[in-house]
């Protein structure tokens, strides 16, 4: 390619599915956040109990690929009437979470209008704009017997992005824990499920230090210590698919600026997002291709192709000898670095994606994009 673009190896998202089971222990269910990654879905649909779905577009991508109805979760903090309606309708067996009690009287209103039976999930708030309050969940499941037609699940809850802390993990999941033993003692409601968002961090950075093994296992052992321990089910997204995605993109000029040298590349922050990044004052891990063992000779400012002072990707970066026509390799870009950013500043394309697939093969399964006709009005486009 002659342009930027992404890779995601298919069988380095089997390969961390097993690592993450390994130290989670079988008795712990996976989850997919589809909204990581949306084109890895067929490579992680075999290794996961089911994919939290967010949206209606992803919910439309999800079934194009032929995913089962079970092996969907329909989360998200908006879900459309008219999506929720038509997803009753047609399907059986998908899960809902119940981000509001809005979205819990159409779910109620629904499934007593066509008399489905709809499966739930309540999602407790975090502090944030997401799920509903302990006082409304114990409301619900007081009232359950009421709801026919809904079967509750049980809670869901989601601890944050990027959390390195195993004392905050291990709190959250004595207060949920609370919570079902309380659920169970004053309402005679045993949860099913306990659907929880971990937040497990990606090292993204030169110099960063995680030891995940050791915060995965400290995990696994707070949840073997739960009072009331349902069927509990991990919901990861950049956890699972980081690791399998490359992001290239090619030199195509280099100056000296007042005593900097910079890289001007046919990429930028519009195409590549890495959770923390402030332009470019820390370093992702990369290499110039085919340079991979030489030795750094000089330190690079790499910006991108925008008309913007914020595009740019590192600065001061040890590069071995690097010239027009090179090509940079950003590493861990499979989770959410190709949809964060500003994707149509500038109407720039934006760039293909391949798949490596189990057995090596790199297929193209989205070509590059032109955006121009996104951006044109309509009346010159007559």
């Amino acid at each position: 390619m002659d342009t930027a673009f992404y890779t995601f190896d298919l069988g380095r998202v089997r390969q961390r599915v097993g690592y993450l089971r390994q130290l989670l222990g079988a008795e712990v269910s996976l989850a997919y956040a589809v909204k990581a990654n949306t084109f890895i879905i067929g490579g992680v649909l075999p290794y996961v109990e089911r994919l939290e779905v967010c949206s209606p577009g992803e919910a439309a991508i999800c079934e194009q690929l032929g995913v089962p109805p079970e092996k969907m979760v329909i989360s998200g903090v908006y879900k459309t009437p008219g999506f929720i309606e038509a997803s009753v309708l047609s399907t059986q067996g998908r899960i809902y979470t119940v981000e509001s009690m809005t979205q819990f009287d159409l779910l109620r209103n629904l499934s007593d209008k066509y008399q489905k039976r709809l499966l739930l999930l309540l999602r407790l708030t975090n502090d944030s704009q997401f799920g509903i309050n302990e006082e409304e969940i114990r409301r619900i499941i007081a009232d359950r017997d009421k709801y026919p037609y809904l079967h509750i699940l049980g809670i869901q809850f989601f601890s944050g992005t990027q959390k390195t802390s195993l004392k905050k993990l291990a709190r959250e999941i004595r207060q949920l824990d609370g919570l079902l033993l309380a659920l169970e003692e004053e309402y005679g409601y045993r949860a099913e499920e306990l659907e929880y968002g971990t937040g497990f961090p990606v090292s993204y950075y030169d110099g960063e230090s995680l030891d995940e093994e050791a915060l995965i296992t400290g995990f696994r052992e707070v949840l073997e210590g739960m009072t009331r321990r349902p069927k509990i089910t991990l919901e990861l997204g950049r956890s699972i698919a980081a690791c399998c995605g490359k992001y290239y993109t090619h030199v195509v000029d280099k100056k000296r600026n007042k005593g900097q040298n910079y890289l001007l590349v046919d990429g930028g922050m519009h195409q590549l997002v890495y959770f923390g990044q402030y332009m470019g004052m820390k370093h992702p891990i990369l290499s110039v291709c085919g340079k991979e063992t030489a030795p750094s000779t000089d330190s690079w400012n790499i910006c991108g192709s925008l008309c913007s002072m914020n595009d740019i990707l590192a600065k001061q970066v040890p590069l071995p000898e690097v010239g027009i026509g090179d090509t940079l390799c950003f590493e861990n870009a499979g989770a959410y670095c190709m949809t964060e950013g500003m994707a149509l500043f500038l109407s720039r394309e934006i760039p293909a994606v391949y798949l490596i697939t189990e057995d090596g093969s790199q297929v193209l399964v989205r070509a590059p994009f032109e955006t121009a006709r996104l951006n044109t009005p309509r009346e010159a486009a007559r």
